[in-house]
């Protein structure tokens, strides 16, 4: 059995993830499109994702604190980045009784 694996990210106000693939996992397991299980906590973002490595084509989603997003198959390739962290978007609870600092805490799950 492959291990689970979680990586964690935070990105303060002006983080940013330039488009990529995730590649490093085992040839085995990036042929078999395992899905990318990530959680987004926090501030809201600008995530953008495409066929090609290229931001001024690449769709665009806000996803929101709370939000999961799931990429498999043959989507598993996807060119995927962060474009801007959208200030003071976080739920007030967060902030108030959590007392998590400003940014997006992204919680991403690969089996490698």
């Amino acid at each position: 059995m492959s291990p689970n694996v979680c990586i964690v990210n935070f990105y303060n106000d002006s983080g940013r993830l330039g488009l990529h693939q995730d590649r490093d996992e085992s040839k085995e397991r990036l042929e078999k499109g395992l899905p990318v299980v990530s959680f987004s906590i926090g501030n809201s973002t600008e995530f953008l994702y495409s066929d090609v490595r290229d931001v001024d084509s690449a769709e665009k989603v806000i996803l929101e604190s709370g939000d999961v997003l799931i990429f498999g198959g043959k989507s598993r390739h996807i060119f995927h980045g962060v474009s801007c962290i959208k200030p003071k978007t976080a739920p007030q609870l967060l902030n108030d009784d959590a007392n998590l600092r400003p940014g997006r805490l992204n919680l991403t799950f690969r089996q490698y």
